[in-house]
């Protein structure tokens, strides 16, 4: 305690520079923690992604990822069929994803559109209104944007249309539906115009291309049975793609390799800023006050207590300044996060900077092992200083 009390007298003898030094090792702190966000946050915030509705596995078009192409595969019937009677399978679902219009007065409205299997379906959470079922072909169901576009409430009628006749400018195929609910769809971006039907509905929209489909959603009935319900499908379907969702966050980390190196490279730099910064003023505080510590050192107190009264100044500044630092990079870590999450064509329920607990820790835990070693070469500097030739030049 007496330790204690004699660092914290130090620190407030210099209160501007105390407090400076403070705010320094706060930002500091505050981009690390950022970082140590940033490089766990954006696989972790991508599987729970993929995952949101409990779907472990996807199916797609042979040499590509799921809605990486316009690509289909076909006989989807056949294929669901199948999938059904593996007793491992729990729900698997046939997901179209594709282009159409939506008339509103005299003028056509773009729209994504998802045709979907009620009964097992992984891409939407319904807000209100109800779900449409399996065979419910004058349905749909539209997303906030979306019914704005269209000026549409639940229960009206709505005319989408396919595929366009370019010197008319008209749909060849059109279809009128009723607006059963609003919906949330999963992987939408911000503001995106969404609407669903069942999946015969949108193939037909799509141009009657048959009985095809952009992916597959597959749920195992246990999360551990997915690896090897992964494998065994691709022995059972081989001329398919299957991807676990272990498998897609590795593909999603190596296109977006850039942004784990980023962080790696401005935490190390706040590190090193960190360690200059306690460094700097405990080497000048101990400096200033050689005289004191030969002093002490001259009526008997040990260099060891020196040494941990040095050590203790610089853990002072360290956790001081890392609890302002962790309020602020989690501030910071917000506002970072919705401009990056404003880009296009990233899922509006997709984040960069994820506040998680062992995030929090870990980055404190780094800022006061550094605090820790930055207060070495000060506390050395006190322990060694020579105590006759040291009072003699202070003596007046």
């Amino acid at each position: 305690m007496r330790d204690l009390m004699w660092g914290i007298r130090s620190l407030l003898r210099r209160r501007l520079r105390t407090v400076l030094t403070m705010l320094g090792i706060a930002v500091s702190a505050a981009l690390l923690l950022d970082m140590v966000m940033l490089s766990g946050g954006i696989e972790k915030s991508f599987a729970e992604l993929l995952t949101a509705r409990g779907y472990q596995i996807r199916l797609s078009p042979k040499g590509t990822l799921p809605f990486d192409t316009e690509a289909t595969l076909g006989d989807v019937r056949t294929t669901i069929g199948r999938l059904r009677a593996i007793p491992a399978v729990a729900e698997a679902g046939a997901v179209l994803g594709t282009s159409v219009y939506g008339r509103r007065a005299d003028s056509l409205v773009t729209l994504v559109g998802y045709g979907i299997q009620p009964d097992a379906q992984g891409l939407y959470r319904l807000e209100s209104g109800s779900d449409i079922a399996q065979h419910d072909t004058l349905a749909v169901l539209l997303s906030r944007p979306a019914a704005e576009l269209l000026h549409a409430g639940l229960g009206d009628t709505l005319t989408l249309l396919g595929r366009l006749d370019p010197q008319t400018v008209a749909g060849t195929i059109s279809r009128d539906v009723v607006v059963r609910g609003f919906v949330s769809w999963v992987y939408d971006y911000r503001g995106q115009p969404s609407v669903g039907t069942t999946l015969p509905v949108m193939q037909r929209l799509a141009g009657g291309a048959g009985d095809r489909a952009s992916l597959i959603l597959v749920k195992a009935r246990n999360d551990a049975d997915a690896p090897a319900l992964t494998a065994r499908l691709r022995q059972d379907f081989p001329g398919l793609e299957v991807y676990s969702v272990a498998d897609l966050v590795r593909f999603f980390k190596q296109r977006l390799v850039y942004f784990r190196q980023l962080s790696y490279i401005l935490g190390t730099m706040s590190l090193i800023v960190s360690v200059l910064l306690i460094s700097t003023l405990l080497t000048i505080t101990v400096n200033e006050r050689l005289g004191e510590i030969a002093t002490l050192r001259a009526i008997g107190i040990a260099r060891a207590t020196v040494i941990r009264q040095v050590l203790i100044e610089g853990a002072l500044l360290t956790i001081f300044g890392g609890v302002l630092g962790m309020m602020l990079g989690v501030i910071t870590a917000r506002y970072l996060d919705s401009i990056l999450t404003s880009f296009p064509g990233l899922p509006a329920a997709f984040s960069f900077f994820v506040p998680r607990p062992e995030s929090i820790v870990t980055a404190a835990m780094v800022v006061l092992v550094t605090g820790g070693l930055a207060g070495l070469y000060p506390a050395w500097l006190a322990a060694r200083a020579p105590i006759a030739a040291t009072l003699r030049s202070d003596a007046p």
